[in-house]
């Protein structure tokens, strides 16, 4: 398997490359990393079932679409394919180190950036091609409208996968049917999007470059990106200060915000169970309040 990787990779490079050194580093709870060296360069390499590998393909396109808005540093992505049994992906290898204050606000302005992109291949809301939310699948069909497009490939695909999984959400019709009031005065355009952007895919290199990985990419609303950061804990205070000046955020985001972390509580259900069904219905409760 990985004699075929080096393989592939000397091919897309234009020049030899063998690895001299692997070493085992974090690729997430879904698939094994790996930092492979020759005696000059190193790559990030992901590894996961060989049937997998679509979603690495996914990843790659999501990350050459960010790389095309000219704004926040991504890795880029060398190759993808399947040897023997595995799929895998490679990547830039970027030395991560603490990051401080004035890269984090650099970090949100850059991300703005992003958000103010759209490509001429657009069509509304979605994307490409369908790609994960972790391992979920995530369906990116280009819609016109974006509530139809949250409502029935966000909300409601994730709602249908959870009552498979035995999830009890008895406000869950009321919920769908209030997004369109919940979301009437707010305009939204296309904005290219993360998708995932959580704290463990984001973070500065050892000069201070803000940098954001393994996304779940598709052109929706800004504010499902700043939504998701406040989810698990939140960014440093100077992120969102650096990303204000750039950009304010529309009025009445902070009700959208819950809104907008119900996809990821709910994807949270149907990939771990747990406690999630009931945050999530605490979730829905208060948005119903509203």
């Amino acid at each position: 398997m990985w004699t075929e990787i080096d393989t592939r990779i000397s091919e897309v490079i234009g020049e030899k490359f063998h690895t001299s050194k692997r070493t085992s580093v974090s690729g997430g709870c879904i698939n094994q990393g790996y930092a492979v060296s020759s005696d000059k360069l190193t790559y990030f390499v992901k590894l996961n079932q060989a049937e997998q590998v679509g979603m690495f393909e996914a990843e790659a396109l999501g990350l050459e679409e960010m790389l095309r808005s000219h704004s926040i540093r991504v890795p880029k992505p060398i190759c993808w394919g399947t040897a023997g049994n595995s799929s895998y992906i490679v990547l830039e290898w970027l030395e991560m180190g603490g990051g401080n204050p004035k890269s984090w606000f650099e970090m949100g302005g850059k991300l703005a950036g992003m958000h103010r992109y759209l490509s001429p291949d657009s069509g509304g809301f979605g994307w490409q091609i369908n790609n994960t939310i972790g391992s979920t699948l995530q369906i990116n069909t280009w819609t016109g409208d974006w509530v139809e497009f949250y409502t029935k490939h966000r909300l409601g695909y994730q709602f249908q996968l959870a009552r498979q999984r035995g999830g009890s959400f008895p406000l869950f019709n009321e919920l769908l049917a209030a997004v369109p009031k919940l979301l009437a005065d707010h305009e939204v355009q296309p904005s290219l999007v993360h998708g995932d952007l959580w704290g463990g895919n984001a973070g500065c290199t050892v000069s201070g470059e803000p940098v954001i990985f393994d996304p779940a990419t598709y052109f929706g609303d800004r504010e499902v990106d700043i939504a998701m950061t406040e989810l698990f804990g939140g960014f440093p205070t100077t992120f969102y200060q650096g990303y204000q000046e750039a950009w304010t955020l529309d009025a009445g985001y902070e009700g959208r915000k819950t809104l907008y972390n119900l996809y990821h509580i709910i994807n949270h259900f149907n990939l771990f169970g747990g406690n999630y069904e009931s945050q999530a219905n605490r979730m829905i409760a208060q948005i119903l309040q509203r």
